[in-house]
């Protein structure tokens, strides 16, 4: 017989699970759903920054939206009242349609494409590495071309000084020859005059010259020498910047200009309007740039600044110089053709001096041989056989009238007095033959010194202007200073044929 159950008393929870139960099963639930979320989250966090991740004290919707606003278009207000949308600044791709610009997206834990990516970013490192190898190989070439040109024109300014040099010393050479033959003249020639004193400054102007050129060719060897070694460095780094670069089919002038530069060393650099050259990297040991080339390319550019104004110093010195040996072997030249022409005119008047000198020796000598045949005359014979009797002293007349003391003839007083007075005149007469015959012949020998004068001066300026020529090199005109007399042949060294 069924037993009947008292009906238990109603309570406020109607639920019939036990409390523990239902306690383990929300446990159990909550113990999920936070391990769900956790794990949601370090999984999102893992593909985005920290900072993007909504803040759980947030609602979701509320979150979300304050996340995503800074990624909208912003509205400007322009002048004439519209308006314009622009995307926010920053990085990130720009989402047009939706009016939207997230920003960039950045991964902590490598995406499935990490190795391809790596592969990507190594072939840009190395692509980056090869470009600035082949912009600083194009730089040190351009360098290394600047260089070769600056050696290049200093060669032929050292060429052109060296020859100006020679032609200084060829200068001296015939100042020496000039001085020399000048020393040649007779003694009464060799008195000191102004083409002596224009011979002696001539010379002491050369020597300041060839001390001005010779100081030029050594300043100019040490900065050719420095121009070598400093090409031979950039060389070197150009050498090695190429190794980085030879598979690379794009020619290193090519980079120059993508770079907006004309010259590594900035110097013959012209900017373009539409191309902005790039600026000097700084130094990396490990990179493409490195010290020892920027150390390089320092020096050259150092160099190549002097070296420009060694080359201007050069040229000036070297047409000062040919303009003033030019001026002074011009001076000297017209003072000695003025020494000729004032020799010319004191011959003249020698050679005048000396025909009226011979025609007065010879009128007197005429006249001295009459006086001499007079005096013969009226000394009478030289033999007593030969006098007449109008010649004797002892005639009958004579004897008559010379017996007393006032009746003495004159005529024997007479005679001898005329005697003596003849004698006396034909001395005088000798003495002044003598003293006209050596007058005679010391203008004889004065105009002999001044023709022997006149044909030194004009030899040592046939020489000067034969000499000075640019076809006569230094050698020949060292040959000219010898010891040996130009009034007798030079003489010929054994075996050396007649020509």
């Amino acid at each position: 017989m069924p037993v009947l159950v008292h009906p238990v008393e109603h309570s406020q929870d109607t639920r019939v699970g036990a409390q523990a139960w239902r306690e383990a099963a929300l446990a159990t639930t909550h113990k999920a759903h936070h391990l769900t979320d956790r794990c949601g989250q370090e999984a999102v966090t893992m593909w985005q920054p920290k900072d993007s991740v909504l803040d759980p004290n947030v609602a979701r919707h509320l979150g979300r939206a304050a996340h995503i606003q800074p990624w909208r278009f912003r509205v400007q207000m322009l002048r004439g009242g519209g308006t314009v949308e622009q995307p926010p600044p920053g990085e990130g791709v720009t989402l047009w349609k939706s009016k939207m610009k997230p920003p960039a997206w950045h991964a902590r834990l490598p995406l499935p494409l990490h190795r391809d990516a790596r592969a990507l970013q190594t072939a840009e490192l190395v692509h980056a590495h090869a470009r600035g190898a082949r912009l600083a190989a194009a730089r040190l070439g351009r360098a290394q071309h600047q260089i070769n040109g600056q050696l290049q024109q200093l060669l032929r300014q050292r060429e052109a000084t060296d020859c100006r040099l020679s032609e200084v010393r060829k200068g001296l050479l015939i100042n020496r020859q000039s001085r020399k033959l000048r020393g040649y003249r007779p003694k009464s020639e060799k008195v000191h005059d102004k083409a002596d004193s224009m011979l002696t400054w001539e010379e002491e102007e050369l020597k300041v010259m060839k001390r001005k050129l010779e100081k030029d060719m050594e300043k100019s060897e040490i900065l050719l020498k420095a121009l070598a070694s400093c090409r031979d460095t950039l060389d070197h780094c150009f050498k090695e910047r190429l190794q980085a670069v030879d598979l690379m089919n794009q020619p290193l002038d090519k980079v120059l200009e993508q770079a907006g530069r004309h010259s590594w060393l900035d110097l013959s650099r012209v900017l373009t309007p539409r191309i902005q050259g790039q600026k000097t990297p700084p130094p990396d040991p490990v990179g493409t740039y490195t010290p020892e080339c920027a150390a390089a390319l320092h020096e050259a550019k150092q160099l190549l600044v002097e070296s420009k104004d060694t080359l201007m110093d050069m040229a000036r010195n070297e047409e000062h110089v040919m303009e003033q040996q030019r001026q002074i072997s011009d001076h000297v030249s017209t003072t000695l053709a003025q020494k000729m022409r004032e020799t010319m005119e004191l011959k003249e008047k020698m050679n005048m001096t000396l025909g009226l000198m011979r025609g007065t020796i010879n009128r007197c000598t005429k006249f001295n041989q009459e006086m001499y045949i007079t005096r013969g005359l009226i000394k009478g014979p030289l033999l007593k056989s030969h006098l007449e009797t109008r010649e004797k002293l002892d005639r009958p007349l004579v004897r008559a009238y010379q017996r007393h003391v006032g009746t003495q003839l004159p005529e024997a007083t007479r005679l001898a007095q005329g005697t003596d007075k003849l004698h006396r005149h034909n001395a005088h007469m000798e003495r002044n033959l003598r003293e006209l015959q050596d007058s005679h012949r010391n203008l004889a020998w004065s105009l002999s010194c001044k023709q022997k004068g006149y044909e030194m001066d004009y030899n040592v300026v046939r020489l000067r202007l034969r000499q000075r020529h640019p076809h006569v090199s230094y050698e020949q005109a060292q040959r000219l200073v010898s010891d040996w007399d130009p009034s007798t042949p030079q003489r010929r060294k054994p075996g050396t044929a007649h020509q």
